[in-house]
């Protein structure tokens, strides 16, 4: 999988991008990860790449000329199955659909600023914009380093047990059962008995049942959905 990112802000991908799972996955040549600054596609001699807003109002806008270029500079290099617009008013990224984002080939994600993007390239380059939240960020990059991570994990070989990602938390619309390790005693603190049982069906009924009751007092809109 191959993620081209733009943004004007590079060097703040390179923690995220450079240990655990992320570094693993490109030094596996399972995931590409390539940052574009956006200012090296104005043609401003001072590399802007805002200005203000026809109508006037607080803020400035991401110029759609530079924006403009470098989408198309990497569409004519290849393929790409999504063009992605980090905003806060896009669709909530959840597990389905970073499911649905790992099994593409190529895709771009383009990093807001400011008030955002002009809305032409809205209309015309972007196929898909994802918000991470309810609430404004100061740029684009955190959301997009969350979606990047959220995606290259599933990549299958990423993790070393591919199993574990299929039991993450949303997979099925229930959050994950409460897990334990050694000790088995801790300060009088006991592992719950049916976990050393080695009944293996019923430790899974009985992981299923604490989803649920978890998913219930946690996140009660993740049921009403599977209603629906």
């Amino acid at each position: 999988m191959r993620i081209d990112i733009i943004t004007i802000f590079p060097e703040m991908f390179e923690g995220p991008f450079s240990h655990s799972i992320i570094k693993r996955a490109q030094e596996k040549g399972l995931a590409e990860i390539h940052l574009h600054q956006l200012r090296d596609f104005t043609n401003d001699k001072h590399r802007k790449v805002d200005d203000y807003a026809f109508s006037g109002g607080a803020g400035m806008v991401m110029m759609i000329e530079p924006v403009a270029r470098a989408i198309e500079h990497l569409q004519e290099q290849r393929h790409y199955d999504e063009v992605i617009y980090t905003s806060p008013d896009g669709e909530l990224l959840d597990q389905p659909m970073a499911n649905r984002l790992s099994t593409l080939e190529n895709i771009i994600i383009l990093c807001g600023h400011y008030k955002g993007i002009d809305e032409r390239i809205r209309e015309h380059l972007i196929t898909r914009e994802i918000s991470i939240g309810n609430y404004v960020l100061s740029g684009g990059e955190l959301a997009a380093a969350v979606i990047t991570d959220a995606v290259v994990r599933l990549i299958p070989g990423v993790l070393g047990n591919e199993v574990s990602a299929l039991t993450d938390s949303f997979q099925n619309n229930l959050v994950s059962p409460p897990v334990y390790t050694r000790p088995r005693d801790f300060r009088g603190w006991k592992v719950p008995d049916i976990l050393l049982s080695g009944n293996e069906k019923r430790i899974e009924e009985w992981k299923f049942e604490q989803s649920v009751e978890r998913t219930k007092k946690r996140r009660p809109g993740l049921l009403k959905n599977e209603e629906q």
